[in-house]
């Protein structure tokens, strides 16, 4: 039996230490390349799942949560759309405009991969210093018919990696395009009704707006 109980431990170890090790892999994946990866295998699965082609809106969320969602720190994405109005707010209504500025964003973008016709990916190189901590991934999309669209992802290097802060498509930011939407709401109806606002946005339709800064 402690035979058995050290043989449970020490596979139990291993494990762990492997997990540590692939964790320490996916930090050290350049920014470009994480983009590249995470965008490719997403696309992969789109063109093959025709669920997801129909508009199966529960097979695109949990491909977005499971693929894309850990790729973004929601919480800078929040903090720079809700702007100065961020510092005075409490930590619950912190936590709550996060979630529900998530929420938005994961419908937004699984409305977008449900748009998705055998769009052609170019990834630019990387523009960057070895030693930057914070850079701008580019890509451009093609389609026939249709102008190219550069999609920019600006990205920061956390512990855990590299992690998405704001998109812009076309040079629209994504962030921007909500701050002024945000300024308003709380103007009118404070940082609450700002809440309230995102979790009834959030039970309706998307709608995706465009906006230049």
């Amino acid at each position: 039996m402690l035979k058995a109980s050290k043989g449970i431990l020490a596979l139990g170890s291993a494990i762990a230490g492997l997990f540590v090790a692939l964790a320490a892999i996916a930090q050290d994946v350049p920014p470009d390349v994480l983009v590249k990866n995470v965008t490719l295998e997403v696309i992969d699965i789109v063109s093959k799942d025709k669920d997801i082609q129909s508009g199966n809106q529960k097979k695109i969320v949990d491909l977005v949560e499971a693929k894309v969602l850990p790729h973004f720190n929601f919480t800078a994405m929040t903090r720079l759309a809700v702007a100065t109005n961020w510092d005075k707010s409490t930590a619950e209504q912190k936590k709550q405009l996060t979630e529900e500025f998530k929420t938005l964003l994961v419908r937004t973008y699984s409305s977008a991969l449900t748009t998705y016709r055998d769009q052609k990916f170019d990834f630019r190189p990387l523009r960057a210093k070895p030693t930057d901590t914070d850079v701008t991934v580019q890509v451009r999309i093609a389609q026939s018919g249709r102008e190219p669209v550069m999609l920019e992802y600006d990205m920061e290097k956390t512990p855990s990696g590299w992690k998405a802060y704001d998109v812009r498509v076309a040079g629209v930011s994504l962030v921007v395009n909500y701050r002024t939407e945000f300024a308003n709401e709380i103007r009118t109806s404070g940082i609450d009704g700002l809440i309230k606002g995102l979790a009834a946005k959030n039970k309706g339709p998307v709608v995706v707006k465009a906006e230049k800064k």
